[in-house]
């Protein structure tokens, strides 16, 4: 696997990841009222720090996007 997940590409993925990890249980938003809510947050939460801490991104494989320096 080649990196393919540049430096402020990580930073936004590891931050939005945090919130969606902890958004469930730190706020009153109506998704997060049902259970498929949270667990669809807290899943697309670990997919996005999975990604950052690997700097590797299948969906931008897929389509050919770069967002580090080679």
């Amino acid at each position: 696997m080649t990196s393919n997940v540049g430096k402020i590409d990580r930073i936004v993925r590891t931050v939005i990841g945090v919130l969606l990890i902890l958004a469930p249980f730190m706020t009153q938003i109506g998704m997060f009222q049902s259970t498929t809510g949270t667990a669809i947050a807290v899943i697309v939460g670990i997919v996005l720090i999975a990604t950052s801490a690997m700097r590797f991104c299948p969906a931008y494989r897929i389509f050919g996007i770069r967002t580090c320096k080679m």
